[in-house]
């Protein structure tokens, strides 16, 4: 089944509640939360504070990915501000095995993430850990970038591994998610779509959240 987890790392963040509301009015199934601490990645976005308030204004799933360096040191903080799943990255600077059990014992969601020079190899030993791989489709850090279609073979390879071993896992792409770029991932094998500049700056959203949901060669057998 297609997912779609719009990026508020796009939206007015002026706005921010009115944004998340008009998202789940219109089909989202996911919040992508892009956290960011400005050493991990080059960037600074948000944090437990501004989770918590926004958990008030909608009850879709809140899909949050952590940028960071050490995640060990603040799942606990987002997981009470409301998060229902929780993305760590395979570089950062933690006990991943340690982590992930972590996140998992609390009930949330565990996923892991990699970004573009990190092979697919690198989270294999992890996957009878997680619900998701988050394949990062850019680098980490910015939103708004060109999707980078050497990707596509690493989500290939993921889902070609999670078949074989027969884990139900899902496989998130973030980054220049787009009508032209949608189709190629989701025939790769993602069945997790974040969409961030695609949606926000749509003056139709549910047209692109229906879009990126139905419009593709993929098979849905994932």
């Amino acid at each position: 089944m297609i997912k779609v987890s719009p990026s508020i790392l796009a939206c007015d963040f002026s706005q921010l509640g009115e944004e998340i509301k008009k998202i789940d009015s219109c089909g989202a199934d996911m919040v992508h939360i892009d956290v960011m601490d400005g050493h991990f990645v080059p960037n600074i976005t948000i944090g437990p504070p501004v989770i918590k308030k926004i958990r008030k204004c909608t009850n879709l799933f809140f899909d949050v990915h952590l940028m960071i360096s050490r995640p060990d040191f603040y799942y606990e903080r987002f997981i009470e501000a409301g998060a229902d799943g929780l993305t760590i990255h395979i570089e950062s600077d933690c006990n991943i095995k340690d982590t992930l059990n972590s996140i998992k014992e609390k009930g949330v969601s565990p996923a892991l993430s990699l970004k573009p020079a990190t092979p697919a190899s690198a989270v294999l030993p992890y996957l009878d850990m997680v619900d998701m791989i988050l394949v990062m489709t850019v680098e980490p850090g910015f939103g708004g970038q060109t999707f980078m279609h050497d990707m596509l073979p690493k989500i290939s390879q993921l889902r070609q591994e999670i078949n074989k071993r027969n884990l139900n896992i899902n496989i998130e792409v973030d980054g220049g998610i787009n009508r032209k770029t949608v189709g190629l991932v989701k025939d790769a094998g993602a069945n997790v779509i974040v969409a961030g500049s695609a949606v926000f700056n749509s003056n139709n959203p549910k047209e692109e959240i229906d879009f990126f949901r139905k419009n593709t060669n993929f098979n849905d057998q994932y």
